[in-house]
């Protein structure tokens, strides 16, 4: 990301010759799943749960966690996903119409929950806390974060493993967003496609895999001397309440659960140096963003640094949020905040610092991730600087 390069592709898992629009995405590559779960678990598992229990393990590693050493009742997960296993859905659809009721996989339900990405996290490292996900659409990751965090202060858990996770970069999922006209259809050019706040947008690009963090509460974490990213200092949400894809066109709705998260974390707009917008590369999400981020920064709005990673990695949905939090921690840690690429002639409508196609080295101490679902779903989370 700090280098600006996409991740963005031709669909190769399956052939988008044959009548999709878009055919572009941002597919897991060179993943190697032996390398986290046993071959007889793999198959008993969607892709999308595939991701939530790799990530998740490589949260674990990097917070050089014993679990051993830890009350088990204290730790939980909360593993998120707009969709579930769509792709589970899609074959055994497919296995009942052709071939009768007798060939769908006893495993199907739970290889196609929502929740099981949690449940299997859980099982894995045997964390008897609070379990479960958030199915908020494109809000799903950011809202499972900011819960960890809530139940951290409400003194319900020591450490949450929390994120989302994604896999619908199939047949359906690409067919599906295609007949809504929300993805790009710039497939001659797929490193180029995804391009928030540019006045050629004209849609986003699928995305899939997963973010995954660990959440713990300070003196535990540095009682057992873990590397501290930031803090996770405020949480807000709201609901615009007014259509079931389309953002509400004012942005109150938006503004306010940014509002809300700075309380929360007690900073005002101009202790921000960073926002990760949601910054889908849609028409209607950029323009009324913008508006969302006028609304709540107030003057600020004008000094504030801004970017859309999805620039690079796509839109992986529920799962956005897990890796723009993990985003946010690493430009407060290592003071780099990543660009919005392929941003060239951009919208009047969207008339801010998106920080275009290179990457800035500036100390940051605090920064918001704006996450905004269908449904009408806002969730904002604040990040802040450990001394």
């Amino acid at each position: 990301m700090v280098a600006g390069t996409s991740g963005i592709r031709r669909i190769t898992r399956f052939d988008v010759s044959k009548g999709y629009d878009s055919q572009i995405a941002g597919e897991v590559v060179e993943f190697d799943i032996d390398a986290f779960i046993a071959k007889k678990e793999q198959r008993r598992m969607d892709v999308y749960c595939h991701y939530a229990v790799a990530a998740s393990q490589l949260a674990v590693t990097d917070a050089g966690l014993d679990f051993s050493k830890e009350d088990p009742t204290r730790i939980g997960s909360n593993i998120s996903s707009g969709i579930g296993g769509l792709e589970t859905l899609q074959t055994q659809h497919s296995n009942l119409v052709l071939k009768g009721p007798d060939r769908c996989s006893p495993f199907m339900i739970p290889q196609m929950i929502s929740n099981m990405a949690a449940g299997l996290v859980a099982i894995r490292f045997n964390l008897q806390g609070p379990s479960y996900c958030i199915v908020s659409a494109c809000a799903s990751a950011a809202h499972a974060i900011g819960m960890a965090q809530r139940h951290i202060r409400l003194g319900e858990a020591d450490i949450m493993i929390a994120g989302g996770a994604e896999a619908a970069a199939c047949e359906l999922g690409v067919a599906g967003f295609g007949n809504m006209k929300a993805l790009s259809t710039r497939n001659d050019d797929p490193t180029r496609a995804s391009r928030p706040f540019d006045r050629d947008r004209d849609g986003f690009v699928i995305g899939e895999g997963a973010g995954v963090v660990v959440v713990e509460e300070y003196e535990h974490a540095k009682a057992r001397g873990a590397r501290i990213y930031c803090e996770v200092a405020g949480f807000g949400q709201s609901c615009d309440a007014s259509h079931i894809t389309a953002p509400m066109e004012s942005g109150e709705a938006g503004a306010r659960a940014m509002t809300l998260a700075m309380k929360d974390a007690q900073l005002t707009p101009g202790d921000i140096q960073y926002i990760n917008a949601h910054g889908t590369s849609t028409p209607l999400n950029d323009k009324t963003e913008t508006k969302v981020i006028k609304l709540a920064m107030g003057d600020a709005a004008r000094t504030t640094m801004i970017s859309s990673t999805k620039s690079m990695t796509g839109h992986l949905l529920g799962a956005a949020g897990g890796i723009e939090a993990a985003v946010c921690a690493l430009a407060i840690q290592r003071g780099v905040i990543p660009p919005t690429i392929n941003l060239e002639n951009p919208d009047p409508n969207c008339d801010l610092d998106y920080t275009p196609n290179t990457a800035r080295q500036v100390p940051v101490r605090a920064a918001l991730k704006n996450s905004l679902g269908f449904g009408g779903h806002n969730v904002c989370l604040a990040f802040t600087a450990v001394s």
